[in-house]
């Protein structure tokens, strides 16, 4: 998402609690070495153990450029459909996402199977995210991303919950501390996922116990299909404007335009 939906795509993931993560809000604003200390004791009385703890938010610092990036974009996004899918489901994307579909056309069926999301919308979200994992993810450290808008005080209950579930992922053993880079808002992986979001629905689909969505296809793309499905995908379902499946993407998306974006990627990717 080059200009990114990442505010649009934050209010709508982050809209849902993360169920298995108390918080007890830290106070916001004020001096951010104490906030950090404060969240670092929410952490350890979730579990997370002292060494990812210090590793991840040791030395951490606010981010002035994620705070300036986040105002900018509060409501910025004007373009119409004709414009923005213009720029986003070009002849190139539409030719590596047929592409993508053969590659993995075997792995795409079994997560069809399983989630009821057919392959064209998966590939569609997959492309317009990151270019299929071959394009931009994210180059900031996602730790310092989340405690710069958890210390924030706009929306610090939302961000002190993934900043928690960031952490959860360390713990966890899905990611490395140095895979832990992401977007403006703390996106993760080939298909931007918050942390709340990758705790929420990430799968493990290749099966080697861990949730690994910057490097495992088959965890990446079966992640995507959950998150539909658990929002109430109807396998089968039209997905264009009006139907409940485009209701669905709602959770994926809030931007309109972004959703109708990928249904008519996906019609392209299925010869439509």
């Amino acid at each position: 998402m080059k200009i990114r939906f990442a505010v649009a795509f934050a209010a709508a993931v982050l809209a849902a609690p993360l169920a298995s993560t108390a918080v007890s809000a830290a106070q916001c604003g004020g001096d951010f070495d104490t906030f950090v200390a404060a969240m670092s004791r929410e952490a350890a009385a979730n579990g997370v153990s002292q060494g990812v703890i210090s590793q991840a938010l040791g030395g951490v610092h606010q981010d002035q450029a994620v705070l300036s990036f986040d105002r900018r974009q509060r409501g910025t996004f004007r373009k119409s459909f004709e414009q923005y899918v213009a720029t986003r489901v070009t002849g190139g994307r539409i030719k590596g996402g047929k592409a993508m579909l053969a590659r993995h056309g075997s792995l795409l069926s079994r997560i069809e199977k399983q989630f009821g999301v057919p392959p064209e919308i998966i590939v569609a979200i997959w492309g317009l995210e990151t270019d299929f994992g071959r394009g931009d993810m994210g180059k900031l450290p996602v730790f310092r991303v989340l405690a710069t808008m958890a210390h924030d005080c706009r929306r610090t209950e939302l961000f002190q919950r993934e900043l928690l579930a960031a952490l959860r992922i360390v713990q966890r053993g899905d990611l490395r501390l140095s895979d832990m880079v992401g977007a403006y808002a703390g996106e993760i992986g080939q298909t931007q996922f918050l942390p709340s979001s990758y705790i929420k629905y990430g799968v493990d689909f290749d099966g080697n116990g861990h949730v690994d969505l910057r490097h495992s296809v088959p965890d990446v793309l079966a992640s995507t299909a959950n998150l539909l499905k658990v929002n109430g995908w109807k396998a089968g379902g039209d997905y264009h404007q009006g139907s409940p499946n485009f209701e669905v993407m709602r959770e994926w998306n809030r931007s309109e335009v972004y959703r109708r974006t990928i249904g008519y990627f996906a019609d392209k990717l299925a010869g439509q």
